[in-house]
């Protein structure tokens, strides 16, 4: 805008300053494309993980970077809050989702709580048991009789550890169970435990980096359960239903991205994982394979779906712990209507 147009005008030099930049302003709003998500005009989303940051989030890392949750119309945030109660917050209309394991739905249920799970993140139960090679601990059955450290009597580890058994034949009774929190590493290579329970694409991958050969007995060999996934409530399926499919439609956009993009993903982690970026390269490495090794464990092949006799499995495991007094109609429990075709 040159001086002939504001001196044609009759415009004053402080009003032409003050017009010059109501202009550039207005040319750079016009600029903005309608197609492009701003995120004054997203849907926000809290989305509990039920752990720390880690590179296991990948896939939500990377669909919030890579901008798959705002083509949605969505702005996700990640909750870390270990003492979440996920499933009474989505049952109490206080939460829209959460990533939360299959028992924890059925058991959820069997409290009146309506909560309903739409997408599964992994498609293996990521749960096993590990013992040092020269132990000649290799198969379930050489269970019996041994020291096995577990976290605790409770929670995923354990239902796993107990459906590992049941699928063997084995009863708990068969061995020594120790709760030992997640010292999982220091117990074995100290000698206080023969196995532990064990998480496969973590403590594994650390010990086999420490230069130890472990044999892991993973609980999805034996017996398939529903593993981590997406979850909601009956409300916002019945209100928002674009919501639920949008929600689930962009994390699996995350795993498959992840997918063809390990060293991306990787690099994305970094931005969201405390002081990944400052580990030795030596700890990078071991963060980098657990990526890798969990990666396989998503669920990208069944796109989300859940099988519905991975659920009578799960139901199966909790009436026989008796933390299920009854079946339940697994049919309300679960939905792969909102996955993507």
């Amino acid at each position: 805008m040159n001086d002939f147009f504001f001196k044609q005008k009759g415009i004053k030099p402080m009003t032409k300053k003050v017009l010059s930049l109501l202009l550039l302003i207005l040319l750079l709003a016009g600029c903005r494309t309608s197609d492009a998500p701003v995120k004054e005009d997203l849907i926000p989303v809290i989305l509990p993980v039920g752990y720390i940051p880690n590179v296991q989030f990948a896939p939500m890392y990377v669909a919030i970077e890579k901008g798959f949750y705002a083509a949605h119309g969505l702005d996700v945030s990640m909750d870390y809050n270990m003492e979440t109660d996920s499933v009474a917050l989505i049952g109490a209309g206080e939460l829209d989702f959460a990533i939360v394991s299959g028992e924890q739905v059925l058991l959820g249920r069997a409290q009146g709580l309506p909560v309903v799970y739409v997408m599964a993140w992994y498609q293996e139960f990521p749960v096993g048991v590990a013992a040092l090679a020269e132990s000649g601990i290799a198969e379930p059955a050489d269970l019996a009789g041994k020291k096995v450290g577990i976290p605790g009597l409770y929670g995923a580890s354990y239902i796993g550890l107990r459906a590992l058994l049941q699928a063997n034949g084995l009863q708990e009774s068969d061995l020594t169970l120790d709760s030992i929190g997640y010292t999982q590493t220091e117990a074995l290579l100290d000698g206080l435990e023969d196995a532990v329970v064990i998480y496969v694409s973590n403590e594994p991958i650390r010990l086999e980096a420490e230069g130890y050969g472990v044999n892991v007995m993973r609980v999805s060999d034996s017996l398939q359960l529903v593993a981590n996934g997406l979850v909601t409530s009956e409300e916002m399926i019945a209100q928002r239903p674009e919501i639920v499919r949008g929600m689930a439609a962009a994390t699996l956009e995350g795993v498959a991205y992840i997918t063809d993009h390990p060293d991306e993903a990787f690099e994305i982690c970094k931005k969201y994982v405390d002081n990944l970026e400052s580990l030795s390269p030596e700890e990078q490495e071991v963060q980098r394979k657990v990526l890798e090794t969990s990666i396989p464990m998503f669920a990208i092949e069944k796109k989300g779906a859940t099988d519905p006799q991975a659920w009578q499995n799960m139901q199966q495991v909790l009436l026989d712990m008796g933390l299920l007094l009854e079946p339940l109609p697994l049919n309300e429990a679960f939905t792969n209507e909102f996955l993507p075709e």
